[in-house]
């Protein structure tokens, strides 16, 4: 293992320090939204807005990197991501947030598609799914530790703004001191949903209703912890226990996935989604009105750890059907059109992902703090039924015509170009693409 990541540690550090600083602003941002009261429709869009500028950036940057090269190209986008957080302390307004949040979606697109582009060009045949298995480990426990330096300062204030500002520059410093040659231009991927839903409809369906309901918890989560009256540290506890959980989760029910039917693992985990959520509405809502089923109580004094012990069962349910839709599209595709499948279903997810924030926030409107579950629960609903007909027009694939589960991250976080670290994808060649510019 360390002969593999060893050359790779530069580049890895970077990822550690970038990953810092995304986990860090993807819960400050929703909590200072609270505190200066944008309405949950704004903090809705501004979570949408990333998602849409991941997508755009995902598209573009390819174009970008050809352009000027993979150095430049990065020192831009964490200049510019950078920048994107300072002003959004600087000019506190929901319209602002909302387009400054989908620039910062493009950046980070853009980030993320040259660090993954380096470690695939390092990687080789022998070793792409050690390299992949570090970078998802990584992108985890980077992301969780900058959540959890939310309690360390208060979010009203300038303090953690900067700390996330800080922590994408400092990423600069790994790839731009790094000997290393620069990758060859990013490949552009086709794009054919048509042809993908064909092949597998279960997961092209499955990736557009799993982004609307991570996409909705992922940026509304912060505002339901909020108004149930968790603490900042209660708030931090509560968003990294649902990563843990799902992190925890993957390897068991891939492993499952692998011997039985994926679409009845898949609709296992979303039933467990939608009677978890149910319960964390049903906590919520005790803890702020002290009542359970019209019950009188003293629930408004109900430990917050109970919130936190099911929010990690929601993660484990939610963050894991993203790798099971891969796998069970991956069933159905050869091996020579993996990356082109799971790029089709990084856009359905995305596509899901920027809807999903907004409609969550509106059933928070409509419900209190609980409707956000409610809504979630509508969305896993939706691909129960979907997988159920399915079932009905297609048999299961039997076990050994089933390519092996890999768990592949959460989408927010990855590009179509980590799809290329996957051992499930083809073999790496030698690519004939014109030189790149490289950067001084």
């Amino acid at each position: 293992m360390s002969k593999s990541i060893g050359p790779l540690s530069a580049l890895l550090l970077g990822v550690a320090i970038l990953f810092f600083g995304n986990g860090l602003q993807s819960v400050l941002l929703p909590v200072r939204a609270t505190i200066e009261a944008f309405a949950t429709t704004s903090i809705g869009l501004i979570a949408s807005a990333y998602s849409a500028g991941f997508v755009v950036g995902c598209l573009s940057m390819p174009h970008i990197v050809r352009r000027v090269g993979h150095i430049r190209t990065f020192a831009v986008c964490a200049a510019i991501a950078a920048s994107v957080v300072l002003l959004m302390v600087l000019v506190v307004s929901p319209l602002v947030w909302i387009a400054l949040r989908a620039l910062s979606g493009v950046c980070f697109a853009g980030l993320f598609m040259v660090i993954e582009s380096w470690l695939n060009e390092r990687a080789t045949s022998a070793n792409r799914g050690q390299v992949l298995a570090v970078y998802m480990v990584i992108n985890l426990t980077a992301v969780t530790a900058g959540q959890m330096i939310l309690p360390l300062g208060d979010p009203a204030g300038f303090s953690l703004f900067a700390l996330t500002a800080i922590a994408i520059t400092l990423a600069l410093v790994p790839v731009g001191l790094t000997t290393s040659s620069a990758p060859q231009p990013l490949r552009e991927v086709r794009l054919r949903l048509g042809r993908l839903y064909a092949m597998s409809p279960v997961g092209v369906v499955g990736g557009f209703f799993v982004g609307l309901a991570n996409g909705a918890f992922g940026g509304l989560g912060v505002v339901f912890a909020t108004e149930v009256g968790l603490s900042i540290t209660g708030i931090a506890l509560f968003m990294s226990a649902s990563l843990v959980g799902g992190a925890l989760a993957q390897l068991p029910l891939g492993r499952l996935s692998d011997r039985t039917d994926r679409r009845k693992v898949i609709i296992g985990v979303c039933t467990l989604a939608a009677l978890t959520g149910g319960l964390l509405a049903l906590l919520g809502e005790a803890r702020q009105s002290g009542e359970i089923f019209g019950l009188d109580g003293d629930f408004t004094d109900l430990s917050p750890w109970f919130l936190i012990a099911v929010a990690a069962l929601f993660g484990g349910a939610i963050y894991s059907q993203y790798s099971l839709c891969v796998a069970h599209t991956n069933d159905f595709v050869g091996r020579e059109e993996f990356v082109e499948a799971s790029s089709g279903l990084l856009l359905t997810w995305a596509i899901g992902a920027s809807i999903g924030p907004v409609l969550g926030a509106f059933a928070i409107d409509l419900f209190g703090a609980g409707g956000l579950f409610l809504y979630t629960a509508v969305a896993h609903a939706g691909f129960v039924l979907f997988t159920v007909y399915r079932m009905t027009r297609r048999a299961a694939v039997p076990p050994e015509g089933r390519a092996p589960y890999v768990a592949a991250g959460r989408p927010s976080r990855t590009t179509p170009v980590a799809a290329e670290l996957d051992p499930r994808a083809p073999e790496p060649t030698e690519d004939a693409a014109a030189d790149e510019p490289r950067a001084a």
